[in-house]
């Protein structure tokens, strides 16, 4: 729901899919400018799918920004090793997600 909420007052919109396979047919048909992957979700491995992600031809150059607990530092890793362009802790991540929302990575 804050995703949304940010989202909307941005201007832009966003999708929440909950699986793999949902995401990657919704990046397809969308074309989206940002991905950002809940390390945390439920139900998904979401190292593999930014591996998947960024082998996709068609996906490949789209943004992922990964976010999740900091205190599991090696899931952070293994998102920033799999390609993820931004990683972070997700109280960093909700106080840059106006940003984030924006285009501004960095």
């Amino acid at each position: 729901m804050r995703v949304r909420a940010a989202a909307a007052a941005e201007g832009v919109r966003a999708e929440t899919v909950t699986t793999s396979n949902a995401l990657i047919e919704a990046a397809h048909a969308a074309r989206p400018r940002l991905i950002l992957v809940d390390l945390a979700a439920r139900g998904v491995d979401p190292v593999s799918l930014i591996g998947a992600l960024k082998a996709d031809p068609a996906l490949a150059s789209v943004p992922i920004v990964a976010f999740g607990p900091h205190v599991d530092a090696d899931l952070l890793v293994a998102a920033r090793e799999a390609g993820a362009d931004r990683v972070l802790a997700r109280s960093a991540f909700v106080r840059l997600l106006p940003s984030l929302l924006a285009g501004r990575l960095d």
